[in-house]
């Protein structure tokens, strides 16, 4: 096995929480840009995203001598030893409904109305990836998306408002979190569940099996 590099570039706990889930050895460089999506497609946009974060991070880089490593750690590279491939790992995750794109709710009463729309129907969740593999002065994308489809149980008035004060929807695409208190409000899953709560590790696994890259 090629040694080997692997930084997330995302905060998210989820997904930090999913790779230490796996046992990989990561850093953490959270990309700080802004989002900024150009398709309505959310296939692509999820693509065009994690391709965003992943980019800006491996450019920004060498203004980085140290990071976080996957238990908060601040680490650093010694100097004059490089690793034989650095990956970075860009994702990002939206809620699609009907043709129209669900992020994270701007508020409490956004936050309901995504439920309300949810409600009593299935719905799509869309994990873009882009993994950046930089290797003795060139690079390599892998690139692709994760489809799971997500059916809710019918909700009342009463437990969208419940769920809401919790506070749990405030960050989450679509105002739920499967892997937290929203577990109650879905009633079933097609596809995968990882991919739901931020991100596919085991479509990641073999995507860069395919890149001849083994990290596992």
């Amino acid at each position: 096995m090629a040694n080997y590099r692997l930084i997330l570039a995302s905060a998210s706990p989820r997904r930090k929480e999913l790779l230490q889930q796996i046992g990989v050895s990561f850093e953490v460089i959270p990309s700080k840009g802004e989002e900024n999506i150009t398709s309505s497609q959310p296939f692509q946009a999820v693509q065009e995203l994690s391709f965003q974060k992943a980019a800006e991070v491996a450019q920004d880089l060498g203004r980085h001598p140290a990071c976080s490593d996957s238990v908060g750690r601040q680490i650093s590279q010694p100097d004059g030893v490089a690793p034989q491939i650095t990956l970075v790992l860009g994702a990002d995750t939206l809620v699609a409904y009907a043709g129209r794109i669900l992020g994270k709710p701007k508020d409490k009463e956004d936050a309901k109305a995504m439920l309300r729309m949810l409600s009593g129907s299935t719905h799509s969740v869309f994990t873009g990836v882009t993994l950046l593999v930089l290797e003795d002065g060139k690079e390599m994308k892998v690139s692709f998306y994760e489809e799971t489809k997500v059916t809710m149980y019918s909700l009342s008035e009463q437990q969208i408002a419940a769920y809401v004060e919790t506070g749990e929807p405030m960050d989450k695409a679509g105002a739920y979190g499967i892997q937290g208190r929203g577990a109650v409000l879905v009633q079933g899953i097609q596809g995968d569940y990882n991919n739901v709560v931020g991100l596919p590790v085991a479509r990641i696994n073999q995507e860069l099996i395919k890149s001849g890259i083994e990290i596992f």
